[in-house]
């Protein structure tokens, strides 16, 4: 059966979902059940500099709002803090805590873990060339999920 162009759209999408749903479920297994890819999206944000709502709101291409109701989760999850900025009191700061630091290094781990798993799946040599095609089609450039422009919509 012949594909279409939304199809290869749908099984790159596919991919990533299985991969991030994956992950998700062995965070939760860890002991971070209440972790989501939004949150990840907005951390990495708040590390690249993003250190308000409407910092982190521009970097995702969200409302602040929105930005706002992310980051009062994670901060009342623990994954970031919000303090006074020392150069303007008027201001909070945010920050990632060492528990947030913690579930981004168990979330790489874990996808270390899964691209293993398709390895054994593929072979080494046929995810080299997976791989090496997507790096020929968008670039290889490292995925900079905190620069701007990164639009995350996984419900909070």
């Amino acid at each position: 059966m012949p594909r279409h162009g939304a199809d290869l759209a749908l099984l790159l999408l596919s991919g990533f979902r299985t991969l991030v749903d994956a992950a998700t479920v062995e965070l939760a297994a860890r002991g971070y059940d209440d972790f989501r890819p939004t949150h990840e999206f907005a951390m990495r944000a708040i590390i690249a500099g993003a250190d308000s709502a409407s910092a982190v709101g521009r970097r995702l291409s969200v409302s602040k709002q929105a930005a706002a109701k992310t980051i009062a989760v994670l901060v009342d999850r623990g994954y970031v803090s919000s303090g006074p900025d020392p150069a303007d009191a008027r201001r909070n700061r945010l920050q990632v805590t060492t528990r947030g630091f913690d579930v981004l290094r168990e979330g790489e781990s874990i996808f270390e873990d899964l691209r293993a798993r398709w390895e054994e799946k593929l072979g080494a040599a046929e995810l080299a060339r997976l791989e090496a095609s997507l790096v020929t089609l968008v670039g290889d450039g490292a995925v900079d999920v905190g620069a701007a422009g990164w639009v995350a919509h996984d419900p909070i």
